[in-house]
């Protein structure tokens, strides 16, 4: 064979191996150290090597990727079984007519009960549930849970808590909350001082709610990253930009840990008081964490209102935490949009991968179902709420 053949020959075999050893845009790559993240505007597309795109990147607002996975979907209007909205603030409910149209509402979607957890206490409590009982369709569906004013804390005010505490149970409230943020956040002590959530001087009136059977349902902070600096690497980066007044600067307020300390203090010490954390006490996103708690604490049960997200996402863990503590989770929605119920249905009562929840500035990430098992999913719409509040009516037996 020529030499200039031979030669041809191996220059064409050896083309390939050419192009796959040399990656296209690999001449506009950075090099980094393992382990070391990109640097801004660039992304890692070989182990640590980095690159720019070639075209604009959109904004985290306008970047919607179509999904291309194909799957089952399983779509649930309705709840399996009738559910008890433990975190309602459904709105106006004092009137014939916002009843009316609460329950026809509630019917849409199975809830066969919703607690209004507004706080609402002395004379509009007694006008809410007069309208309540002259509504032939609201009076076996809605209940109210009262509030007790922690302002000004000091010598006698927990005898005037208690006292109006009393009245407010007298009047067809059945338990006690939402106990706002507000409390360990920014409520003052008459003295002036941050009125912390494990102070003694409130002890009395968590002691009244025990002797009255009331369940105290109490949410404490917001979610950890509001405490974090607003930057590219905080996953509630778009909420904060949207609703900057929801981060708390270390400057103006007590920490995140600190918080949870006081509070997880005040539980403790108040064993025979049965309290319901809010918002799964924003440990959703560290359900160990949770766990400890719940184990240690035998009083305390949680409320599953607007973390939709965080239970969705880790559908194998969220599913064994349902089914570990089934006696002690309830179901609540916290803001009252019939339109929103349904995600909560499909998360608890299907298989299905990888769907949108329903506010994106939230979540950017989607949602699996978790499948609980029926035993299960009827003690989180309603046995459970039920058992721990004596007062509340049993709720419609309207199985889907």
């Amino acid at each position: 064979m020529r030499l200039s053949v031979l030669i041809a020959r191996l220059a064409l075999l050896a083309a390939p191996a050419l192009a796959v050893a040399q990656p296209p845009g690999a001449a506009r790559g950075t090099s980094v150290e393992p382990g070391a993240p990109c640097p801004p505007g660039t992304t890692e597309v070989r182990p640590n090597r980095c690159q720019a795109p070639e075209l604009p990147a959109p904004s985290i607002l306008d970047y919607r990727p179509r999904s291309t996975l194909v799957t089952t979907e399983h779509l649930v209007p309705r709840a399996k079984y009738p559910a008890i909205d433990f975190h309602g603030h459904p709105g106006a409910i004092d009137t014939p007519e916002a009843l009316a149209k609460l329950v026809a509402s509630m019917d849409s979607l199975n809830l066969g009960m919703m607690v209004a957890a507004n706080n609402t206490s002395g004379e509009a409590l007694k006008r809410t549930m007069e309208a309540i009982r002259a509504s032939p369709a609201a009076r076996g569906r809605v209940r109210v849970l009262t509030g007790i004013d922690f302002r000004n804390v000091g010598p006698g005010w927990a005898e005037k808590a208690i006292a109006q505490l009393e009245a407010d149970v007298a009047a067809g409230a059945v338990g006690v909350g939402e106990i706002g943020k507000g409390l360990g956040l920014s409520t003052k002590k008459a003295d002036g001082s941050r009125l912390k959530i494990d102070d003694p001087a409130l002890d009395p009136v968590w002691a009244a709610c025990a002797r009255l059977r009331l369940p105290v349902f109490i949410h404490t902070a917001d979610p950890q990253e509001f405490w974090q600096p607003i930057d590219n690497s905080n996953e509630r980066w778009l909420e904060l930009a949207l609703f900057p007044g929801r981060r708390y600067p270390a400057e103006q307020f007590p920490s995140f840990e600190q918080l949870m300390t006081e509070r997880d203090a005040m539980l403790r010490r108040n064993p025979k008081t049965t309290f319901v954390i809010a918002h799964m006490g924003w440990h959703a996103n560290d359900l160990p964490r949770l766990a400890k708690l719940m184990t240690a604490l035998p009083n305390v049960h949680t409320e599953i209102g607007a973390v939709l997200y965080d239970i969705g996402r880790q559908p194998r863990a969220a599913r064994d935490f349902f089914v570990r503590f089934q006696d002690r989770i309830l179901f609540g929605k916290d803001s009252f949009q019939p339109e929103e119920y349904p995600y909560y249905w499909r998360v608890f009562e299907t298989r299905d991968d990888y769907f949108d929840y329903y506010r994106p500035y939230h979540a950017f990430w989607k949602l699996y179902g978790i499948d609980l098992p029926d035993p299960v999913l009827r003690k989180l719409y309603y046995e459970n709420a039920q058992r721990i509040t004596p007062a509340l009516p049993r709720a419609r037996s309207a199985e889907r």
